[in-house]
């Protein structure tokens, strides 16, 4: 009995940990003095109202929104099709490929910036939009790839092979037994992919150029006084706009094999 309730406790105590900054930065959001003062002093939506008239964040967060749906595009088809070539394919190599996809998830972020800035100058990759997008989908692959693979990894070729001795094509095989098969993984992956990427600050930074994401903009906002209401607000919606997601995928993680575990 007593370590039940020690264990409870333990768990309350890491959720409040980990929830609690979260739940502070969106009661301050509605708090009429704008500062990060305690207990706040009413409830208020006119910082809402600031931050739909504010040019900037306006412009980052649609900046941040096709950001992540470009990198999200280009880690579904990428992600997909590796998943495919090394679940359904026995080559030489084939668990170094895996390796090397999932990879880049486990370096840190700062490491992946710094190599794509290098690489950028040193191809003569202008920084900007497109690589952002390069940048972001690097580790936005593994998402997709991990969730693929997995119900790949569930579903037996039987089912691919038998359609193809009743005389079905590649592309009708694909379209009639593997896609449905893995068409919620494919979209619980890109769910992450696009949550993580939406959020994403590092990279972004080293290979931004001038663009403004939202990360970035509250990153520069957050140390001017008079914007933290206005960077309280940003940040319910970057909450909001990473949480839903990832609570899609997690429903469709029961379906899909599990899901990626979020970047570091």
């Amino acid at each position: 009995m007593a370590a039940r309730v020690l264990l409870r406790l333990a768990t309350g105590a890491v959720l409040a940990f980990i929830y609690l900054p979260l739940v502070l930065i969106v009661i301050y959001a509605f708090n009429p003095s704008g500062t990060a003062s305690w207990p706040p002093t009413g409830f208020t939506l006119k910082w809402f109202g600031e931050a739909l008239d504010n040019t900037g964040l306006r412009d980052a967060f649609l900046t941040s929104v096709l950001v992540a749906l470009c990198a999200t595009l280009v880690a579904l088809a990428l992600g997909t099709l590796l998943s495919i070539s090394v679940a359904r394919y026995r080559f030489f190599g084939r668990q170094t490929i895996s390796f090397i996809v999932l990879f880049p998830i486990a370096l840190p972020g700062i490491v992946t910036g710094m190599a794509l800035s290098t690489t950028f100058a040193t191809t003569g990759f202008p920084l900007g939009f497109a690589a952002i997008v390069v940048g972001h989908a690097t580790f936005c692959i593994v998402l997709v790839f991990n969730n693929v693979i997995a119900r790949l990894r569930r579903v037996s070729a039987s089912y691919e092979e038998a359609s193809a001795d009743l005389g079905a094509d590649a592309f009708m095989t694909f379209r009639r037994i593997s896609f449905p098969a893995m068409r919620t993984a494919m979209i619980a992956g890109s769910l992450l992919a696009f949550a993580l990427s939406f959020d994403e600050v590092i990279v972004t930074i080293f290979t931004a150029g001038g663009v403004k994401t939202l990360p970035i903009w509250i990153f520069q906002s957050f140390r001017l006084a008079n914007q933290i209401p206005v960077v309280n607000v940003a940040g319910v919606i970057a909450i909001l706009l990473s949480a839903v997601p990832v609570y899609i995928a997690s429903r469709l993680a029961s379906d899909a094999g599990g899901i990626a575990g979020a970047r570091g």
